[in-house]
């Protein structure tokens, strides 16, 4: 006998759930620096037109799919492509992009939950900016210091999802995604109080067009597409727990805003605390663990302003964390018919295995050679292959079974069940079966080298 799916309490609990999965760490460093690169108010413009265009279309798309089999990634195209191997690949391909990101996902997580401790414990005090700055490259270099906080934070994102969709997922993304929202809005209020509030704001919404390069197009409509935490499997495994009268178009509208106004937010966050002290934007990594911390340092109320900060990127990883495991444990259940309980810890030691390599780049104890054959770390090729390989044929193949493969009657019923937004399926069907794609295709060529828009437009 099938056992009855679990459903989410309310609209307001997937909101959240949702919401705090796109609010990922790359809201915290990746939007703000392309933002800064990219022509300022002309990206950000960019940005929201690509989300509006094709971030919510594929979203939408997700979310019907997993409604409609109320299954998880895998048994989605099982079910509704008569059993098709070619189709099932796509939502194994979900599973496995998962089970990478985590991979390394826990270990940056992990180093957020260490800074959460030196910053309780100042560890700034009675050092140059130099030394605040090389505690990261030693934190890097230290394999245990680094393995005993990726299976803490392991334990966390296992903990929330052992008790299940409902009691765990959304309980505890209602509180988590309010704190990181609460939080996020305490940081704005302290750094509209800075010198560099004013050339922030400039800076991240001044159109110059001299920054501009036509590949920064494409950047704006992958950061558009990412930042939804499309191609995960994430969306088509929270849709499968909705029920049918959920307004599927309304609230991914809603989820969709929140990431624009997040991201906006944490640019608005980060960028006065830099310019006050005259520094400039760097990227992932070098933001977070390197420069942040030696400016919170110069700041009154460091040790406040410096916790509080890596709470956020603690919470923000950990919502987002949650929605990755419970892609892998959901099909565990689905189609292994394994307790929750077992599908979470197989899971989490797959993920905890696999992520080893990730853990101890720093100190080459792994692959000591692997970034003079490949060019980078085995950290950096495990991101690389993801975000620019996986990621981007996932999306592609979801729009195309959404627009071309599944009969268009059966999804114009999923679309305008419990929405009074019926009119415009006609809109999203074409967006999905069409501009999708070709925007989609449009990034992987240009990541692949068949164009280089720089060149065709100069």
């Amino acid at each position: 006998m099938k056992k009855n799916r679990e459903h989410w309490a309310s609209s307001f609990g997937f909101i959240m759930a949702a919401a705090g999965s796109a609010i990922g760490l790359g809201t915290l460093w990746q939007f703000p620096y392309m933002t800064s690169v990219n022509g300022g108010g002309l990206f950000v413009l960019l940005f929201l037109l690509f989300t509006v265009l094709i971030g919510i279309p594929i979203f939408i798309a997700e979310l019907l799919l997993g409604r409609k089999a109320q299954r998880g990634a895998v048994g989605i195209f099982e079910n509704l492509e008569n059993n098709s191997s070619q189709w099932k690949g796509v939502g194994w391909l979900s599973v496995l992009s998962a089970l990478l990101i985590l991979s390394y996902y826990c270990v940056v997580a992990g180093w957020g939950l260490n800074y959460v401790l030196l910053s309780f414990n100042q560890f700034y005090v009675g050092k140059t900016p130099e030394e605040i700055s090389n505690v990261f490259q030693i934190l890097f270099k230290s394999p245990g210091i680094t393995i005993l906080w990726q299976i803490s934070f392991l334990i966390l994102t296992g903990g929330v999802v052992y008790k299940g969709v409902r009691d765990g997922i959304e309980h505890w993304s209602k509180i988590l995604t309010s704190s990181l929202l609460v939080i996020l809005l305490i940081l704005l209020g302290y750094s509209l109080t800075l010198d560099g509030f004013s050339k922030a704001v400039h800076y991240i919404f001044y159109p110059d067009l001299t920054k501009l390069k036509p590949s920064g197009v494409l950047e704006a409509l992958g950061l558009a597409f990412f930042t939804l935490s499309l191609g995960q499997g994430v969306m088509l495994t929270y849709g499968s727990y909705m029920g049918k009268n959920e307004n599927i178009p309304k609230t991914t509208c809603i989820v969709a805003s929140m990431n624009i106004v997040v991201s906006v937010l944490a640019a608005l966050m980060i960028f006065p605390i830099i310019f006050t002290f005259g520094s400039e934007p760097v990227a992932g990594f070098g933001l977070v663990f390197e420069t942040l911390p030696v400016l919170f340092a110069r700041l009154p109320g460091a040790l406040i302003l410096s916790t509080s900060f890596f709470v956020l990127l603690v919470f923000t990883a950990l919502t987002s964390s949650v929605a990755l495991l419970e892609v892998i444990v959901a099909n565990f259940v689905d189609l292994f018919s394994w307790k929750r309980k077992k599908a979470v810890i197989v899971a989490c030691l797959a993920i905890f295995i696999i992520g080893i390599p990730s853990a101890l780049t720093g100190s080459n104890i792994i692959f000591p050679n692997w970034e003079i054959m490949y060019g980078k770390t085995f950290f950096q090729t495990v991101v690389d292959i993801v975000s620019q390989w996986i990621l981007p044929f996932i999306g592609l193949f979801v729009s195309i079974f959404a627009g071309w493969k599944v009969n268009k009657k059966l999804i114009q019923e999923e679309f305008i069940m419990g929405t009074s937004w019926k009119k415009l399926f006609g809109i999203w069907y074409f967006f999905t079966k069409w501009l999708a794609p070709l925007a989609i295709i449009a990034i992987i060529m240009q990541r692949a080298g068949f164009i280089d828009l720089d060149k065709l437009f100069k």
